[in-house]
């Protein structure tokens, strides 16, 4: 019996090992294409690439060497990576990203939601570290992002929720996602005990002064970096279920222009917020604060988002979106088509 359980927890370790070497191997291959592509496709130099990639020349001389080697270079790029890293590289450049991270999808019709998810998961996995202030947001494409992350502790670790609560729609309420996101990196967690919204602007300032929210408002100024995702306007439901926006309230919006949300606060598709209570009504920290932050993430993705990320992309000046092919792929042709 004692040789069997031995048996099986040898056998779980060869597994973990193994699916730990694929993910790193992905990692390895997708970063060696990209290096190739903007050597050999863009003509940059190696130097260049280092300073995009954050590696070293010597990495980068590596890897093309590698990619010769695989004769993943000829003529043109050969892999299944190379249609993405276009894309990204294009996103990029269209917007002024530092990285674009672009899921691939197994049909142009598939439900995007699990491969941004877990392209997002990979990604914070990778970038949080010990020491960081880091400021989240909410929704479906966050909270599906948290059985991707890989669990590590990191020391002085703080999380801050960026808005306030939702009574009723429990699984994507901001407080549960920002404790969850601490959890993992075993850091600390800030919440933000209110409502999503007030009812007037007097009453925000009231909690914000009067009852002990000062500093955790206070925190958002020195933020290391923000997690974020957008609602489109035209399916506004989460809002809605949470009681925060009645059906008059989602057409004075539209009317008026509104694309989308982030944090409640609804812009146009130039990235402008709309002329409506709701703005100023709240709880959440104002976007100027938001833009301090040095790392931006942004990520989301669908078709009913796809004005919404547009808009996005002048309101908070992301520096890194996490999207899916197909979303990517409507965003450079609108912007093209404009």
């Amino acid at each position: 019996m004692g040789r069997r359980r031995q048996g099986e927890i040898e056998n779980g370790r060869e597994a973990s090992e193994a699916t730990e070497q694929v993910v790193n191997e992905s990692r390895t291959d997708r970063l060696r294409i990209r290096a190739a592509w903007m050597y050999f496709v863009e003509q940059m130099t190696q130097n260049e690439i280092a300073d995009v990639l954050g590696v070293g020349r010597v990495t980068i001389v590596r890897m093309l060497a590698e990619a010769r080697s695989r004769n993943e270079v000829k003529i043109t790029i050969e892999s299944e990576l190379s249609e993405i890293v276009r894309l990204e590289r294009a996103l990029e450049r269209t917007f002024g990203l530092q990285q674009a991270l672009v899921a691939p999808l197994t049909a142009p019709n598939a439900d995007p939601l699990p491969a941004i998810s877990a392209k997002t998961g990979s990604f914070l996995s990778d970038t949080m570290k010990s020491g960081m202030r880091v400021g989240v947001g909410w929704g479906r494409t966050l909270f599906s992002s948290l059985p991707f992350i890989s669990a590590k502790s990191l020391t002085d670790f703080k999380v801050i929720s960026l808005l306030g609560g939702v009574g009723v729609v429990r699984r994507y309420n901001p407080a549960e996602f920002a404790w969850r996101f601490a959890q993992i990196f075993q850091g600390d967690g800030y919440l933000i005990p209110t409502p999503a919204v007030v009812d007037s602007v007097e009453t925000k300032i009231a909690l914000v002064e009067r009852c002990g929210l000062q500093e955790v408002f206070e925190m958002a100024n020195v933020l290391d970096a923000v997690l974020l995702s957008v609602g489109g306007i035209a399916s506004a439901t989460t809002f809605s279920r949470g009681g925060f926006l009645k059906e008059a309230d989602r057409e004075a919006l539209l009317a008026r222009g509104a694309v989308g949300d982030l944090l409640f606060h609804f812009f146009d598709r130039n990235g402008d917020l709309v002329d409506h209570p709701v703005n100023s009504h709240v709880m959440s920290v104002d976007v100027d604060r938001l833009r301090k932050a040095p790392i931006r993430i942004l990520t989301s993705g669908g078709e009913e988002k796809t004005e919404a990320l547009l808009g996005a992309m002048s309101l908070i000046a992301p520096t890194i979106l996490i999207t899916d092919e197909e979303s990517a792929r409507r965003m450079l042709e609108a912007v093209s088509a404009s």
